[in-house]
């Protein structure tokens, strides 16, 4: 049993959905291989990922909250940046991300629950007229946040430093 998967590895020609640049990603999305970058503001991303995508930043973008975890929220993450007419979203995070820049952004998650939550009234109102879950999904994330996304964190360490999966008795780094 492993516990990564390794999304990335299955996108074959999918992979063109993805032509975001990593200068341009959003501070909001949690390390991993994909992410949102300047994408456009029409919030179409939550259509095909709920469980994944969200808004935010200064033209509410959309951003990975949530990284795939199995082949069909792989395939809603394809379709959510296919989407995408400025094809903002990357998937080539894993390239890009250190262990050094994962435990920045984990030490600096507070701003991020900051941040949702200074918007709290903002996705109240939003999910009046957009009809998303918006802010149930923000709910989500702040809990993600303070529960498994430390695991997930440490698994994805793993991944970073070995380019394998951990077992179950493999040692885990720190955050």
């Amino acid at each position: 049993m492993t516990l990564y998967f390794d999304p990335v590895a299955i996108l074959g020609e999918d992979r063109d959905a993805f032509r975001g640049r990593w200068e341009d990603r959003l501070w909001l999305n949690v390390p991993g291989p994909f992410y949102g970058g300047e994408t456009d503001t029409c919030w179409t991303g939550r259509l095909s990922a709920p469980a994944l995508v969200l808004y935010g930043g200064e033209y509410f973008g959309e951003y990975v909250y949530r990284q795939p975890r199995t082949l069909a929220d792989t395939a809603l993450l394809v379709e959510a940046a296919d989407s995408d007419p400025f094809l903002g979203y990357g998937c080539d995070g894993d390239s890009r991300w250190t262990p050094e820049t994962v435990r920045e952004w984990w030490r600096g998650r507070g701003q991020v629950v900051q941040y949702l939550s200074d918007q709290r009234s903002k996705w109240d109102e939003s999910d009046a007229w957009a009809g998303q879950g918006i802010a149930a999904a923000v709910r989500d994330f702040e809990l993600y946040i303070g529960g498994d996304l430390a695991t997930d964190l440490r698994i994805y360490l793993y991944w970073l430093e070995e380019r394998r999966s951990p077992t179950p008795v493999d040692r885990l780094p720190e955050l």
